[in-house]
């Protein structure tokens, strides 16, 4: 099934991004976080694929195995960063062997991160909307792609990075997923000058449930979106108080994602960090994909995590 297929509904939805495990310990990790959140029905996963290609067969690995293994249906990350026309074409070739009909493409980060210098390989692309075009040419993919509600950390200003995504767009995207933001009015900016170019299709919010004082900072810091001063002051008594931040951060996101909600967005993407515990909190606070308890019965064992 398509990731078209599962956003295109009248009531909310949600969908989680993954990022492939390191070892056995992330493996299992990954795998309780899997079944924890597959009976609240995700409308899709995503897999992440490491800067430079540097998770590119374990992100293969993972991606079919969820497709196989699963119900939950999968859409895989492709990078052009380092990578040749014909290892790209390679990759989309195992994508589409293991029966994954949905790919995320995206120039993708340096290896030494999003500021690091950006230096196209030489039988490579240069930009997203290229990598879009081939993967199009390559099969009948449903292809996503990355959008900035602040703009690229590389962008000149804000209307050269909505130019880009409308070039994305424009080249076969099929919806855009945007950044982590930590306060609404960027993202709703973002979707009206999406709308004022012609390009109707679905723009995801990118939501991190903000649990701990390093994913206040950490995550703006990376995706380039601002923090709120009002945010930093509403928190700040938390900082020395684990449990009371997490509660309070919750509460912030719940509020965050009820704003969107409310403003006729009909799908959150949560970034997951190959947790459950917070995502499904999230869930089920406003009220969103199915029905079932956590734990009920999908077909396989559902182990509950500690986090």
């Amino acid at each position: 099934m398509k990731v078209t297929d599962r956003i295109d509904r009248d009531r909310p939805v949600f969908s989680v991004e993954f990022f492939p495990p390191k070892d056995e310990k992330g493996e299992a990790e990954l795998w309780r976080a899997v079944r924890r959140l597959e009976p609240l029905d995700p409308a899709f996963v995503s897999v992440t694929y490491g800067a430079g290609g540097s998770s590119r067969d374990r992100t293969i690995r993972t991606t079919a195995r969820i497709a196989t293994d699963t119900t939950l249906v999968p859409m895989a990350h492709l990078t052009a960063v380092s990578h040749s026309v014909a290892e790209l074409r390679q990759v989309i070739g195992a994508y589409a062997a293991a029966g994954i009909p949905n790919v995320l493409a995206v120039r993708g980060d340096p290896p030494d991160g999003p500021l690091g210098e950006w230096t196209p390989h030489p039988d490579g692309l240069t930009y997203a909307d290229e990598l879009v075009t081939l993967v199009r040419g390559l099969g009948d993919f449903c292809v996503g792609v990355a959008a900035f509600p602040y703009g690229h950390p590389r962008s000149a200003d804000i209307d050269e990075d909505a130019a880009r995504l409308v070039a994305k767009v424009r080249a076969g995207a099929d919806f855009a997923i945007t950044q982590l933001f930590l306060e609404p009015e960027g993202f709703l900016r973002l979707r009206d000058r999406l709308a004022g170019a012609g390009c109707d299709v679905p723009l995801l919010p990118g939501i991190m449930p903000l649990t701990t004082v390093r994913t206040l900072h950490r995550g703006p810091e990376l995706s380039g979106a601002p923090v709120p001063p009002a945010l930093l002051e509403q928190l700040e008594p938390y900082a020395d108080d684990p449990a009371a931040f997490r509660a309070a951060g919750m509460d912030v996101t719940a509020e965050l994602c009820s704003r969107l909600l409310a403003e006729g967005v009909r799908n959150l993407h949560f970034y997951t960090l190959n947790r459950s515990t917070a995502t499904a909190e999230l869930v089920q606070r406003l009220n969103l994909g199915a029905r079932r308890p956590l734990g009920a019965a999908t077909g396989t064992a559902v182990s509950a995590p500690a986090v």
